[in-house]
């Protein structure tokens, strides 16, 4: 899943597609380089990020996805907002991507039930961007994320979700704390015995920084790298990442030893 982030405030590459013209010259590149999935997405999560209006996030994405459609590859809106996720199913895109897992929007769940052919990623939230680090409180994350992310399934399938569009999401960095992304990233199969597909976030994150040394984001890509190997070892259902040949290599020679 490559990232394509239309906002002048992402913590790795803000700005630098937030241009229409941008955007689209970016997804082209990806699309070339052999991406799966282009996640689009208007408002930025990073921790401390102040919330935008629906009218503005929704100028930023629909364009790009409208224009992306025709192009042949998977389109993934990368939304809080069910008003947002409704006019992005519209433009073309059969992924909803919610780092809320629903909680942000009471509304997002009956989006999904109604509409029969789009995906759904459920991820593990807290909180807004504002105060989610607040909320990095555990006693055993692993366990604790598991039950919340199963919490957010029930509520799924109450609002007539099909369990099989359903893809979790740890949510790595997001109310957490860089030991908990560690202990959670060594426990991606007990994770993964809850029974749905599993989307992985880790892209050029600050706790990777802590182990590299590296202030700047793009100075984590090899980490990122490292990471995608093992997880495509462990076989979860996609990687979420900036950079995308570098990750497609990466994938095919652990594919490759795992044969």
């Amino acid at each position: 899943m490559g990232i394509l982030n239309i906002t002048p405030d992402s913590f790795a590459d803000g700005g630098r597609h937030f241009n229409f013209e941008d955007a689209i010259i970016r997804a082209k590149e990806m699309i070339a380089q052999g991406v799966d999935i282009i996640d689009v997405g208007g408002e930025s999560t990073r921790p401390g990020a102040e919330r935008i209006s629906i009218d503005v996030e929704l100028d930023r994405v629909i364009p790009v996805i409208t224009e992306l459609q025709p192009l042949g590859v998977a389109i993934s809106v990368d939304t809080m907002r069910s008003e947002v996720a409704r006019a992005a199913i519209g433009a073309g895109a059969t992924i909803v991507n919610d780092v809320s897992g629903g909680l942000a929007d009471k509304k997002m769940a009956h989006l999904i039930s109604t509409n029969s052919t789009t995906q759904y990623v459920a991820m593990h939230w807290r909180g807004h961007s504002r105060d989610m680090q607040d909320l990095a409180e555990y006693k055993d994350v692993v366990r604790e994320v598991r039950d919340e992310l199963e919490e957010r399934v029930t509520e799924l399938l109450k609002a007539g979700v099909d369990p099989e569009r359903i893809i979790l999401d740890p949510g790595i960095g997001f109310s957490k704390r860089a030991e908990h992304n560690w202990e959670l990233l060594r426990n991606i199969d007990r994770l993964a015995l809850l029974g749905y597909p599993l989307l992985v976030g880790v892209s050029r994150k600050s706790f990777l920084g802590e182990i590299t040394g590296t202030a700047s984001p793009e100075d984590r890509e090899s980490a990122t790298i490292a990471l995608t190997t093992e997880l495509a070892r462990q076989k979860v259902w996609a990687v979420r990442t900036h950079a995308v040949k570098a990750h497609k290599d990466a994938i095919s020679v652990a594919e490759k030893l795992e044969r």
